[in-house]
């Protein structure tokens, strides 16, 4: 007997989208398999326009992309039954209560009337609305309509989730409740989640694989460890003195660089430890930490010397605050 061949959750294949005078999607090849993703990018970097050729809702310009072993541009309808989605848009009827909103959409996946009802008194129980769910969702919070979006996006059972910027327009006290909330869908329910958003802190907190695009083009697909990964770099703080730590070293042969407070020490060769202790006790200072470097998110974004500096992507944006969408 042959061995089952094992299918990528997602998988695109040169991944090509264009609009008149804009490329959303620029030859993007990935593979995933499950687990709560990130998928990261400035606003307009493409991320909205992959999770619509993904649910078969724009086609490609070229290219190929399969979810759950489904081709996006020919099975679409069969993708969106057993796929989540949540928009980034609000597109919320305000005269209808939450009860009766997510009721329907489980009706429009193939639920019957009772087990539609049902589900989505579960899911919006899970989501934290069960006691307002009767309420027009014209009078909710922005906090609220978003715990809509994600219960509608629930109420089906899916197998895999895709979350568009699921805490815009959230306070501080609302994104953390909305990221505990997707972090216990993936890790209690065991649901797949692809979460796209502009915030590298978001995607640091709660996913496990992350996907990087920039202007359209994939950047990098990996665990999230390995962008955190440990770097070959000594971080040194001390509260005054850095410069004279750093002439010290150059002058024993261990060539250092400053950045503020800190000195950074390249860990090729010998470790320096012992003699990053003396100098400091030699000249004096205050030492504050001694560590080894991590790679940080943000590196991946940074521009290539001569490069015209992007918009980039922030660590946390205004409560409440505005943006620009994706690429249509």
């Amino acid at each position: 007997m042959g061995h089952a061949v094992s299918v990528p959750l997602v998988a695109t294949e040169r991944l090509t989208k264009r609009y008149p005078g804009v490329t959303a999607l620029d030859d993007v090849s990935l593979a995933l398999d499950g687990g709560i993703v990130g998928l990261v990018g400035a606003n307009g970097a493409g991320k909205s326009t992959l999770l619509k050729v993904l649910l078969g809702l724009v086609p490609a310009t070229s290219g190929k992309a399969w979810v759950l072993g489904l081709d996006a541009a020919t099975q679409g309808s069969r993708i969106r039954q057993r796929v989540g989605y949540m928009p980034e848009h609000d597109c919320l009827p305000p005269d209808v209560g939450a009860a009766d909103f997510v009721t329907h959409m489980a009706r429009m996946s193939g639920l019957p009337a009772d087990a539609a009802r049902e589900r989505a008194a579960e899911t919006l129980r899970h989501v934290g609305l069960y006691e307002e769910r009767y309420r027009a969702i014209g009078g909710y919070s922005t906090g609220m309509r978003q715990r809509v979006k994600l219960a509608q996006a629930l109420v089906h059972d899916p197998s895999l989730v895709l979350l568009d910027e699921p805490t815009a327009g959230l306070d501080p006290a609302g994104r953390e409740e909305m990221l505990e909330l997707i972090r216990r869908i993936g890790s209690e329910f065991g649901i797949a989640i692809i979460m796209a958003s502009h915030l590298l802190g978001e995607v640091e907190r709660i996913c496990d694989h992350l996907v990087a695009i920039d202007g359209g083009r994939l950047i990098r697909s990996a665990p999230l460890a390995e962008f955190t990964a440990l770097t070959r770099v000594l971080t040194v703080e001390v509260e005054e003195g850095s410069d004279r730590l750093a002439d010290a070293l150059a002058r024993a042969g261990r060539p250092a660089r400053r950045e503020g407070r800190l000195v950074l020490v390249d860990l090729e060769g010998p470790p320096p430890y012992d003699l990053v202790r003396d100098l400091v006790v030699d000249l004096g200072l205050r030492l504050a930490r001694v560590e080894q470097g991590r790679h940080q998110l943000e590196d991946l974004f940074r521009p290539v010397e001569g490069d015209t500096p992007d918009v980039g992507l922030l660590e946390a944006g205004p409560p409440g605050g505005h943006r620009a969408g994706d690429a249509p």
